[in-house]
């Protein structure tokens, strides 16, 4: 510690993402990264850009990227707003909107950024127990407080809940922002965009990194009420008022308007993930019910830690959480289904792997 650090710095424990490795060979099924480059419509924006537009401030309202997420969702451009990728977007939504004298609740396991939020804005918190087989049950949020996000699909547990639930939530809980964090939904969930029409209080975030592929972009979006927005808004202009650069505005218009490629590799990713379910429960793994682009997934003998260890021995990276509770699992990303084979290829070349019997 410096010090020259504040008080509160000095307490901060912050996220520690996902590796990324610099050698080369490896096959990388840590960070949840989309396994399909991004739409060749994008791409064509990116190579063809005017160079010479990048001595001028990019557009600090992103009027086109609204323009395209409002058409796409069927809301007002003033029910959108956008910012450098979801995790800023989320830091907005803290700052914004829960920094009161009640606790903000949120899973006992979900994305772990959350915490270090709280921690950042002193906010108040508490984790809710999730159900059996990490269910994520809203109902247990029926306390006052302060403010309730979650993810759905839930990270890293990979589980969904029904629109049905999320609105008995809204319809309980009125005197606070329910914040639904949709980075995985497009994988087999539903989201909760269309509500955001009837409950003033709900904001939907969403991001550009995973089923649109470009999270090397860093472009993120929330949905919600006018009022939510103008507060997001006013957070964002008092922090850096030109948060997407012009390549990133104008690559993630072409990739919302780019439907056909969207439905085809989200759809090529929910195959490859349901193959590799099926091939990885005859090597006697347990997989949670997955609406994501990856499994959270353990085995039913061989422990967690020992089994991340191997596979980085074969240069093939997953995510393991040591957090107890959890730590007997991998969350595992689903790529192509060339590097799924390997995967599945390289666990059953384990010397103690045990093959279930699904006959």
């Amino acid at each position: 510690m410096s010090k020259y650090w504040s008080d509160a710095i000095q307490r901060l424990t912050p996220y520690v993402p996902g590796e990324q490795p610099k050698e080369s060979g490896i096959t990388k099924l840590n960070t949840n990264e989309n396994p399909y480059p991004p739409s060749p419509k994008a791409a064509a924006v990116i190579t063809e850009f005017d160079t010479d537009r990048l001595r001028l401030y990019s557009d600090p309202d992103c009027s086109k990227l609204k323009d395209a997420l409002a058409g796409h969702f069927k809301v007002g451009r003033e029910n959108v707003f956008v910012g450098n990728g979801s995790d800023e977007v989320l830091a907005h939504t803290f700052a914004a909107f829960f920094r009161n004298d009640l606790p903000l609740l949120m899973p006992e396991f979900t994305y772990s950024f959350y915490p270090v939020y709280c921690d950042l804005f002193d906010i108040q918190s508490k984790q809710v127990a999730l159900g059996e087989e990490f269910a994520l049950n809203l109902e247990d949020y029926s306390e006052s407080n302060g403010g309730i996000i979650f993810a759905n699909p839930n990270a890293p547990t990979s589980r969904a809940v029904g629109l049905g639930d999320i609105e008995a939530l809204l319809q309980r809980n009125t005197e606070s922002v329910v914040v639904v964090d949709e980075a995985y939904v497009d994988f087999g969930a539903e989201s909760a965009v269309d509500l955001t029409h009837k409950y003033p209080n709900l904001l939907v975030i969403q991001t550009f990194s995973k089923s649109r592929s470009l999270a090397g972009m860093r472009v993120g979006y929330a949905i919600g009420h006018e009022d939510l927005i103008t507060g997001l808004e006013m957070v964002k202009n008092s922090f850096n008022s030109y948060p997407l650069d012009m390549l990133a505005i104008e690559s993630a218009v072409a990739a919302v308007e780019d439907i056909e490629y969207f439905n085809e590799t989200t759809q090529q990713i929910i195959d490859t993930r349901e193959w590799t379910v099926e091939r990885m429960a005859e090597l006697g793994f347990i997989s949670l019910p997955s609406k994501t682009n990856f499994l959270f997934s353990r085995h039913r003998f061989l422990e967690a830690a020992e089994l991340m260890g191997y596979l980085r021995s074969k240069k093939i990276l997953v995510r393991y959480f040591s957090k107890p509770g959890i730590d007997n699992y991998l969350r595992i990303t689903i790529g192509t289904p060339e590097e799924m084979k390997l995967l599945v290829d390289t666990l059953e070349g384990h010397p103690d792997i045990f093959k279930m019997d699904v006959s």
